[in-house]
């Protein structure tokens, strides 16, 4: 399936609507695929009996979806887009890797938006190898996502040992299974539980670990006056620090811990 392309013409209502419709269609016929799935069973469930069940046609099915498998994934499609546009709007001096988990939110939003169909897709995915082979793919698509606009935005210099071309993409791809990983570990981690609990919280605890271990080498858009997004004063006992007010969060504490770490 093609990765959506960026496109900087505004929608209009009736693509907007269209849209809509399209995503009603496909939800209801991932709900009549997950129905069948549950009393009849993966394989015994033909594509014209989901049609069926949804109230569509067999044709209609197919400009939907290009298998039975995929029916249960209605979403992924739309949550890509989604997760690019947040790459293509991010702030000029955001840290790259901060944009590439808040890209991600958009996946789990997804999911904590239908806790229980959530749930229930999952234990189908555990039971059925088609449909777990399909979901790898999906995250894949993320996957490639993260780690194109990553390699966009690395920054030798602001990596500690220097690094080679090869070793440019390596961090880059590394870095955003990294990101993809430690979504799905707390994604997976909240279906077990029932789809309980504040995931979103749990999802930027894992993210800080992360940025903690693979955020050297990504550089943000640097400001025309060239200045740092922090300095340092040591007085005696005391640091004082001066930021720009358009600093990521990330990087003014990285200033501050070489500071300490420097006493």
């Amino acid at each position: 399936m093609p990765e959506p392309e960026k496109n900087s013409r505004t929608t209009s209502p009736r693509a907007n609507g269209a849209a809509t419709q399209r995503l009603k269609v496909r939800r209801e016929l991932a709900a009549a695929a997950m129905e069948l799935f549950a009393t009849k069973g993966y394989e015994a469930t033909t594509v014209d009996e989901i049609a069926a069940t949804a109230g569509v046609a067999r044709r209609t099915f197919f400009r939907h979806f290009r298998s039975k498998e995929e029916a249960i994934f209605p979403d992924h499609d739309d949550t890509l887009v989604r997760a690019q546009a947040v790459l293509e709007a991010a702030p000029p001096h955001e840290h790259p890797l901060d944009t590439v988990c808040r890209g991600i939110k958009e996946v789990m939003k997804m999911y904590a938006a239908s806790p229980k169909g959530s749930v229930e897709r999952y234990k189908l995915t555990r039971e059925v190898p088609a449909l777990r082979e399909r979901e790898i793919a999906s995250v894949a698509r993320y996957e490639r996502l993260f780690t194109r606009y990553l390699l966009g935005h690395f920054d030798e210099e602001a990596h500690r040992d220097g690094v080679s071309g090869y070793d440019e993409s390596l961090l880059a791809e590394v870095a955003a299974s990294a990101v993809v990983t430690a979504h799905n570990h707390v994604l997976r981690r909240w279906l077990r539980s029932g789809g309980t609990g504040d995931v979103m919280a749990q999802l930027d605890h894992a993210f800080a670990i992360v940025r903690r271990t693979f955020g050297t080498g990504f550089g943000a858009h640097r400001p025309a006056s060239g200045q740092p997004a922090a300095t340092v004063e040591r007085r005696d006992e005391v640091l004082v620090t001066v930021a720009r007010t358009d600093a990521p969060l990330g990087e003014i504490m990285s200033t501050i811990e070489r500071a300490l770490g420097k006493g």
